[in-house]
């Protein structure tokens, strides 16, 4: 077995078989089908052999537009990720009625925990359940709209935010426009779009110029980044990759937000590549005994 070099190191082809882009969805498409257009971009390429599946990090439906971090190849394996992380969300509020003067002080009241019960159209069961908004900002009003930025937890439906908000107002309200701006470790300053994925692709394997490429194509480590890190020595990276935990004897440093038991960590080798995702148990400075439980191998 062969473990992977260096995220700075990797050819082309081996950041499309273990890499993210951060995509600027465009209004029209699901989420699901631009992901497929991903897939097969990158498979006509190199090869199906070599790249056969992409995979979005959080659904976005076809009207939405913005920050959608799209995974290649064995980088599908960390879409878990992103449901650990925050989303941020710029959300036009189409009041029906003019804006009332204390609509800052109203939306202030909806961040913490809130119920909520999914939209009838949506993609999951319609159970009441818990989701917290960690920061609603109104950046701008006008007389019948208020512009909203909302950051949030995973899982948060902003359309239902904007019809509840609209109630406590006293004049209904319903969410226009929406873009999604950020999602865990990702935001809006380093989009690229699908013409410039396709570009990318079309310069290196026509003209051999990778730099457009390496500049859309990011290694998937950078998907991580937001995750506590332990590291760990390449022969016990050996052993994970045939499927043993990670333990104690084979880490070799740990960060001091991985050693709460039950926190999703990322193991890397020595020379920053990822190697696998799993929970801590914090027996670190133990002389024997598991580190961390496995979730998903990288390698």
């Amino acid at each position: 077995m062969t473990l992977r070099p260096p995220p700075d190191d990797r050819t082309p082809a081996e950041l499309l078989e273990f890499g993210v882009v951060n995509l600027d969805k465009p209004p029209g498409p699901s989420a699901h089908q631009v992901s497929a257009w991903v897939r097969d971009m990158v498979a006509d390429r190199v090869g199906e052999d070599v790249v056969d599946k992409a995979a979005h990090a959080g659904t976005l439906d076809p009207k939405v537009t913005g920050c959608l971090p799209t995974l290649l190849g064995d980088a599908t394996r960390l879409a878990q990720v992103f449901l650990e992380g925050a989303k941020e969300y710029v959300a036009v509020l189409e009041v029906h009625d003019a804006v009332p003067a204390d609509v800052e002080a109203v939306a202030a009241e909806f961040e913490g925990p809130l119920y909520q019960k999914p939209p009838r159209k949506s993609a999951v069961v319609r159970d009441l359940r818990v989701r917290e908004v960690y920061d609603i900002e109104v950046l701008e009003a006008t007389d019948r709209q208020a512009l909203l930025r909302v950051r949030c937890e995973s899982g948060t439906y902003v359309r239902k935010l904007c019809h509840d908000l609209g109630l406590a107002l006293g004049t209904g309200a319903h969410m226009g426009h929406l873009r999604r701006t950020a999602t865990d470790p990702f935001d809006d300053t380093g989009l690229s779009t699908l013409h410039d994925l396709a570009d990318g692709l079309a310069f290196w394997a026509d003209d051999g110029d990778e730099g457009l490429l390496r500049d859309v194509v990011e290694p998937a480590e950078h998907a991580l980044a937001h995750l506590p890190s332990v590291t760990i020595a390449p022969s016990t990276a050996e052993e994970v990759a045939n499927g043993a935990q990670v333990y104690a004897p084979g880490v070799i440093d740990a960060d001091d937000a991985a050693r709460e038991d039950g926190t999703l960590v990322t193991c890397y080798l020595p020379n920053g590549s990822a190697v696998c995702l799993g929970r801590a148990v914090g027996e670190f400075d133990a002389d024997e005994g598991t580190a961390v439980e496995l979730e998903r191998v990288l390698v």
